[in-house]
């Protein structure tokens, strides 16, 4: 038993890495957090509940079955903001550009599903580079069709990643309302 522990301790620690130490390093040096960082900073302490992190695609084309990374590019769970329970989806830039693939989709429906279900909001944190090639280009849809699932019944946001040192010259101010 304290093999199998020990395993899934090593499991989680490569799957916490992403795409690697290079590649986060590269991240920050774009002016750019991680994935699980912007989660961090944007949940409680203490709250964030991952879903399905060892999830890989099931690819095989163009050299994808040589290209497997524990979360396959996106982060998922749910946490709390200001005590309040919502659902996190944050794309992972340091793996293959944050693109997005069918299992990338399907961890997003998922947490989608479970925030429509409770009621929950949904945040997502974009990162990506858009859709993966190898697998093809319907994976946006799913998505795109939970997003009018949930319009009206939770609140929807969505933060789009940009290079620290760009975003004075790129983002404009702009007013958001809910009723959450």
């Amino acid at each position: 038993m304290k093999e199998k522990i020990e395993e899934l301790k090593k499991r989680e620690e490569l799957a916490r890495l992403g795409g690697g130490q290079k590649q986060i390093d590269r991240q920050h040096e774009r002016g750019k957090l991680t994935a699980r960082e912007r989660i961090d900073l944007l949940l409680d302490p203490g709250s964030f509940m991952e879903l399905e992190m060892f999830v890989t695609h099931q690819s095989t084309k163009f050299g994808l079955d040589k290209q497997k990374f524990p979360g396959d590019g996106v982060v998922t769970g749910s946490g709390k903001v200001g005590g309040r329970k919502v659902y996190v989806y944050a794309q992972d830039f340091t793996v293959m550009g944050g693109s997005l693939g069918k299992a990338h989709s399907s961890k997003i429906c998922h947490v989608m599903e479970m925030a429509i279900k409770t009621g929950a909001p949904i945040i997502g944190l974009i990162d990506s580079g858009g859709a993966r090639i190898q697998e093809g280009l319907g994976f946006y849809g799913p998505i795109f069709f939970r997003n009018t699932l949930a319009s009206g019944i939770v609140p929807q946001f969505c933060l789009i990643s940009v290079p620290a040192r760009a975003a004075p010259s790129i983002l404009r101010p702009c007013a958001i309302s809910s009723s959450w």
